[in-house]
């Protein structure tokens, strides 16, 4: 369907400016609204990912061209929001392709199943492809599962051969782009809000956000360390002047929050990653 050359763009180039912004704009919107009947396979796709992650697995990103792109996007926002550092990127063509297009590194089925074999049981691939068929993509997630690693796909095309294989297939149907088979638009905004979603509720469901706080974050910047003060103080009930000397030497409001409550910070970060923000502090008496 990315690929279907719909008859109501066929004269997109002769449209006004206006039309065409309007045109391009309800495609977005339309996009969007393609993610309402993924949420059931969304949340049972973060459930499970969440149970293999707690076991010490690694999130791990596969793609290529546009999809590859904004996956890696999705990831690198973990560790500065969550703290979550356990991610890899296999991207078709490397981190190059990240600045310069590699189309032709898509089809290397062979070499995206030898990465794919690189995964362990503990690990969570997520496979992202607007057509569902890219070799590259299919064959890293051919290879993560005959290793034992959870798998989850987004696609935007029914009956594609990566939501048929992954444990956790996700549908996105956008349907034909107003630019035919240009999926930087509606699949990739479609497969942008998916990858939100899932990562989001993923960092929730391992107890990295207290209440709607980024209580993991680091705080390594002005505005990060106001923001990670204040929830310190909340935490712990130190002065604003203490809780911006523990921030400067545990960049972390959680961590912070459990030194300051006594904690040896070695002690602190382990029921962190075993308990959640939430669970920590119930075990400290907050």
């Amino acid at each position: 369907m990315t690929e279907d050359v719909a008859r109501r763009y066929q004269d997109l180039d002769l449209w006004p400016p206006e039309e065409v912004l309007m045109a391009l704009l309800e495609a977005q919107l339309r996009a969007v609204a393609a993610l309402w009947p993924a949420l059931p396979a969304l949340k049972k796709a973060a459930v499970e990912a969440a149970s293999r992650l707690r076991q010490g697995g690694y999130l791990v990103y596969a793609g290529a061209g546009t999809s590859g792109r904004l996956a890696v996007l999705d990831g690198v926002e973990l560790w500065p929001t969550f703290g979550f550092s356990r991610v890899r990127y296999l991207l078709a063509g490397g981190e190059k392709a990240l600045v310069e297009a590699a189309e032709g590194a898509e089809d290397d089925l062979e070499g995206g199943l030898a990465l794919g074999q690189t995964l362990g049981e503990k690990d969570v691939l997520l496979a992202v492809a607007a057509s569902g068929a890219t070799p590259f993509t299919l064959g890293v997630l051919r290879g993560a599962k005959a290793r034992g690693a959870l798998t989850v796909a987004l696609a935007n095309n029914p009956g594609a051969p990566l939501l048929a294989e992954a444990h956790h297939p996700v549908l996105l149907l956008t349907g034909p782009e107003p630019i035919a088979g240009s999926t930087r638009l509606g699949a990739g905004t479609a497969q942008k809000v998916a990858l939100n979603l899932f990562s989001t509720l993923v960092m929730v469901l391992l107890g990295r956000v207290y209440g709607n706080r980024m209580a993991r974050m680091r705080a390594q910047n002005a505005k990060l360390r106001a923001r990670g003060a204040a929830l310190v103080r909340e935490l712990s009930g130190v002065s604003q002047e203490e809780a911006l000397a523990l921030l400067e030497v545990y960049p972390e409001p959680a961590l912070a929050a459990l030194v300051a409550l006594g904690l040896e910070p070695g002690e602190a970060l382990a029921l962190l990653e075993a308990k959640g923000v939430r669970g920590a502090l119930a075990e400290v008496g907050r």
